[in-house]
C-alpha cells in the first residue's frame, strides 16, 4: 500500500482541500476562539490531542451524547473525551453528587468517606486489585506503578510495547517522545508472544516490569491476543518481574476488564479515565504486598503524595457512577453493544479497499491497511490524507470524533445515535468510494 513518503494523489489532495475549506467556513467562531488562544498559550493549546489543522472546534455546551458547538451546529459525541466520558454529558445522578460535595465543603486538607467506598466499589470488581491509591491522572497511577515496581524488585529495566501509550510520558510511537521519562525501556512488538519470551528471558533478573495496554487505545484499537497476554504472565513469573495491566481505557470492556475476559492475572493494575466522571482521576493497585508499602504507619513507607488525590468532587462522582449508572451489568450490555456496532461499520467500509475496523467493545478505530492488522506495524503506512478526509467528512455529517478515526462509545447513546454514525460512515463510502479505489491504483 501506499508509503507515508508516497504522494497522495491530486485527486485526494484537492478533495481533501474542499473538505477543509467548507470546514472553515462553517465555523468562524472556533477560528475566532483560536486565533485569540494564541496569545498566551502555544499554538492556542494546552492539550496536544485535541488541536488538529486548520483549528480544532470549540464547544459551547453539552447534554446526553450530543455537543453543540460555538457556531450552533449539533454532533453526536462518538470522541467521547476518548473513551474518558463514559457517562456522558449532565447526567443529572452525577451533578446531583458535585453539587451536594460543594455544600459540604472542599479542599478540606483531611479524608472522606466517600474515598473509600470509591476503592471499595473498584476492589470489589476486579478481583486483582486487592488494594489501591488514587492518583490524578493515567500518566500518574502509571508512573507510580513503575516506579513501585522498580522498588519492589530492586530492578531497573522495563519493556513495553511499539505503539503503546502509557500517559504523556509515556509515548512509544514512532521511535519514542523526547517527553519521555528517562526509564530505562525494551521497546517490542506488540502481539509477539516469541519475541517478548525471549526478551523476558534475556533480561531475567535485571527486569522490573512489563507494562501493556490489553488493547492499544492511542496505537490504534487493536487487542491484544489472549496468548500474548497469558505469555507475559508466565514469563514474567519465571523471573520475578511485574506485570502491570494498563487498564485505562480497558476497564470499561465487560465488567471487570480484559483482564477478566482473557483471564490474566496481572500485579498491579492501573487505572483513569471515565473512573472520575468527568473530573481528572487516576488510580494504580494490585497486589497487597506490593501496595502495603505505602501504608504510612509503618516505619519503611513509600511516599505517596498529591493535593487533589482525594478531591471531593473525583470521589463523589466516582461513587455514583459506579454504584447507580456503571454498573457491572450495564457494562457488559455496553461491551455488547460496541462488538455489534464495529460489526456493521466493519460491513460498510469493507467496499473501499483495505478498509477496515478494528477494536474490542465500546471501543473502535478505522483503518486503511491491507491484510490483518495485529500491531500498529500493520498500519504503519496509512494514507494519512484519506483519514484526515474521513475526519472532516464525519464532522460535517454531524459525527464528533478523534482525527485518527477512533469511535468511543457513551452511557447515554441510543439506536438513533448508533444508526446516525452507521449512516455517516455509509455517506462517506457512497462520496469517496471511486476516489478512494483509484488512490489505491495509482
Amino acid at each position: 500500500m501506499p508509503s507515508t513518503t508516497h504522494p497522495s494523489s491530486p485527486a485526494v489532495t484537492r478533495a481533501l482541500q474542499d473538505a477543509i475549506a467548507r470546514y472553515r467556513e462553517r465555523n468562524p467562531q472556533s477560528a475566532k476562539l483560536q486565533e485569540a488562544a494564541q496569545s498566551r498559550m502555544p499554538g492556542g493549546n494546552t492539550r496536544t490531542t485535541l488541536f488538529f489543522e486548520p483549528f480544532p472546534l470549540y464547544m459551547a455546551s453539552s447534554e446526553g451524547a450530543r455537543l453543540r458547538d460555538v457556531d450552533g451546529h449539533e454532533y453526536s459525541d462518538f470522541l467521547g473525551e476518548y473513551t474518558a466520558g463514559l457517562y456522558g454529558h449532565r447526567d443529572s445522578r452525577i451533578q446531583a453528587a458535585v453539587v451536594a460535595a460543594a455544600e459540604r465543603g472542599s479542599a478540606n486538607g483531611a479524608p472522606g468517606a466517600t474515598e473509600g467506598r470509591l476503592a471499595e466499589l473498584i476492589c470489589h470488581r476486579f478481583e486483582n486489585i486487592e488494594r489501591i491509591r488514587f492518583c490524578n491522572s493515567g500518566t500518574e497511577a502509571n508512573l507510580y506503578a513503575l516506579s513501585l515496581a522498580r522498588i519492589a524488585t530492586g530492578r531497573k529495566k522495563f519493556i513495553t510495547f511499539r505503539g503503546g501509550y502509557h500517559g504523556g510520558v509515556f509515548l512509544f510511537k514512532d521511535g519514542g517522545n523526547p517527553m519521555n521519562v528517562p526509564f530505562d525501556f525494551t521497546v517490542l512488538r506488540y502481539n509477539d508472544p516469541e519475541a517478548a519470551t525471549q526478551a523476558i528471558a534475556a533480561l531475567s533478573n535485571e527486569l522490573a516490569a512489563v507494562i501493556v495496554e490489553p488493547m492499544m487505545a492511542a496505537g490504534g484499537a487493536i487487542p491484544a491476543t489472549k496468548e500474548f497476554l497469558q505469555t507475559l504472565r508466565e514469563e514474567t513469573q519465571k523471573t520475578g518481574a511485574l506485570l502491570v495491566l494498563d487498564e485505562i481505557v480497558t476497564s470499561r470492556m465487560s465488567s471487570g476488564g480484559l483482564q477478566k475476559i482473557h483471564d490474566v492475572r496481572p500485579d498491579l493494575t492501573t487505572l483513569g479515565k471515565y473512573f472520575g466522571a468527568g473530573f481528572s482521576f487516576g488510580a494504580f493497585g494490585g497486589r497487597s504486598d506490593l501496595l502495603d508499602r505505602f501504608d504510612p504507619r509503618r516505619p519503611d513507607a513509600l511516599m505517596h503524595s498529591g493535593t487533589f488525590n482525594n478531591n471531593v468532587f473525583t470521589m463523589s462522582a466516582g461513587v455514583v457512577g459506579l454504584e447507580q449508572i456503571f454498573t457491572p451489568e450495564r457494562a457488559e450490555i455496553l461491551f455488547h453493544d460496541g462488538e455489534r456496532l464495529r460489526s456493521k461499520l466493519d460491513a460498510i467500509v469493507r467496499r473501499l479497499p483495505w478498509a477496515k475496523f478494528t477494536g474490542c467493545g465500546s471501543v473502535m478505530n478505522l483503518h486503511f491497511a491491507e491484510g490483518e492488522i495485529t500491531r500498529p506495524e500493520d498500519f504503519a503506512a496509512e494514507p494519512r490524507e484519506l483519514m484526515q478526509l474521513f475526519h472532516f467528512d464525519m464532522l460535517e455529517s454531524g459525527i464528533y470524533l478523534a482525527g485518527r478515526g477512533q469511535i468511543a462509545l457513551s452511557l447515554p447513546m441510543n439506536v438513533d445515535d448508533f444508526d446516525r454514525v452507521e449512516r455517516a460512515v455509509k455517506n462517506f463510502v457512497q462520496k469517496r468510494e471511486a476516489l478512494i479505489v483509484e488512490f489505491f491504483r495509482s
